[in-house]
């Protein structure tokens, strides 16, 4: 068994920072890639990060390049993302996401419960 834990949401001004971190724990053989997703109300769960964990290659959405960063704590099982300038637009609950070769039971996507991220104006 698998869990994604995150935290560090909250409420924040237009402006301000925030940062995620998302730890994974259990049967865990290695840890290919992990991720950041959002959904706002209304809309549709959208990539905003991802990070190849041993490579460290990096992907963002057009939309928070320049403002996010995504980086890991292998040692940790852990991930994070750093996010400055925030707008009103990046309101939305953020989920973890991780591609994991658990043990003895091949590979699966795993996801958190999601953290609450508000930017106010």
């Amino acid at each position: 068994q698998v869990q994604l834990v995150e935290s560090g949401g909250g409420l924040v001004q237009a402006g301000g920072s925030l940062r995620l971190s998302c730890a994974a724990s259990g049967s865990i053989s290695r840890i290919n890639t992990m991720a950041w997703y959002r959904q706002a109300p209304g809309k549709q769960r959208e990539l905003v990060a991802i990070i190849a964990t041993t490579a460290g290659i990096t992907q963002y959405a057009d939309s928070v390049k320049g403002r996010f960063t995504i980086s890991r704590d292998n040692a940790k099982n852990t991930v994070y993302l750093q996010m400055n300038g925030l707008k009103p637009e990046d309101t939305a609950v953020y989920y973890c996401s991780s591609n994991i070769v658990v043990l003895y039971q091949g590979t699966h996507d795993y996801w958190g419960q999601g953290t609450q991220v508000t930017v106010v104006s």
